[in-house]
């Protein structure tokens, strides 16, 4: 799909099991599936498909898309278009500005598939877009969820717009406050502090923004942390040991907890966030989001009494794995 800015145009390369450029009157949610450090959207696809599949009669106006963030080496052996959006191998999953065919920001990309579900004329019935991610994708969709643009003017028209962020490696934090405050800035890891991990050299799409105002924006929106309960292997799949990582926890699911604590000690009456923990599962994409948990935070139904789930009011320090 295009994806047109100021500081250039591009394609980006989505999968969709519904043609993007037609009207689809019966769709009435959206979701945009992030895909992993291994840029295999094609698998994430297939999961969406999976997790509509699994979800029976609510899933039947659900319209499934996966975009696919390249670098350089993945359009050329693709022999894609030179106007292909593509990236370096961790820029994508930062907001950080393309490497062809212009600086374009993934945040910018992410915005132009928002953009173009608020559209009236292809999406008619449209009343909610969910975008969710897990282990990478969950660390670009925690930051665009910071940083992103697009949200509130969908809210405006109708459209409610939920970020699902899933077991990432790492969060961005606003200040030097860390759960591991021995290697946090002026300790023994000053890039504890530095962008992704906190906002010092912040990308352009992010400094061009207040970045006060972001953190503000952010605590409004409609973020779910879906957090595996058995992810706890400090070794396992990918995970983000690099000093600035280590400081937020040893672990995901201690990162994840530990970081929505700190939101709720900076913001104790206007978080609107929430972590949902599935029993039983760690570091696994499909059953995440297969789970009766997950199904119930994408569908924005109940949640079953087997999930523990987290709130502003409530506590979510766990000091040991189980």
């Amino acid at each position: 799909m295009p994806v047109d800015t100021p500081h250039g145009d591009g394609l980006l390369p989505v999968y969709a099991n519904l043609p993007i450029d037609k009207p689809e009157p019966s769709v009435k949610r959206v979701f945009i599936v992030m895909h992993g450090t291994l840029r295999n959207a094609d698998v994430y696809f297939a999961s969406g498909r999976r997790i509509v599949e699994r979800a029976g009669d609510l899933g039947k106006d659900v319209m499934v898309v996966a975009p696919q963030f390249l670098t350089q080496s993945d359009a050329r052996a693709f022999s894609l278009s030179e106007d292909t959006l593509a990236w370096t191998q961790e820029g994508w999953k930062g907001g950080e500005a393309a490497r062809q065919p212009g600086p374009i920001s993934s945040f910018a990309a992410l915005d132009a598939l928002l953009a173009h579900f608020a559209n009236r004329a292809l999406y008619p019935s449209l009343s909610a877009v969910v975008m969710m991610g897990h282990s990478a994708g969950a660390q670009l969709l925690q930051r665009y969820a910071v940083a992103g643009r697009e949200g509130e003017k969908l809210a405006r028209d109708g459209i409610s717009v939920r970020y699902i962020v899933a077991n990432p490696s790492s969060y961005l934090y606003f200040d030097d406050e860390r759960p591991n405050g021995e290697v946090t800035a002026g300790g023994a890891c000053p890039a504890a502090t530095e962008w992704k991990y906190g906002l010092k050299s912040a990308p352009p799409y992010v400094v061009s923004q207040d970045l006060q105002d972001l953190e503000s924006r952010y605590v409004r929106r409609s973020v779910v942390y879906l957090l595996g309960e058995a992810d706890t292997d400090p070794y396992t799949h990918f995970i983000d040991r690099s000093c600035a990582a280590m400081a937020q926890g040893p672990y995901r699911l201690a990162r994840g907890l530990a970081y929505f604590d700190y939101l709720k000690k900076r913001h104790p009456s206007d978080l609107a966030h929430r972590v949902v923990e599935v029993p039983g599962v760690g570091h696994d994409n499909l059953r995440m989001f297969t789970s009766d948990c997950g199904l119930a935070v994408l569908f924005d139904k109940a949640t079953p009494q087997s999930c523990p789930i987290f709130t502003a009011s409530a506590p979510s320090v766990r000091a040991e794995p189980r």
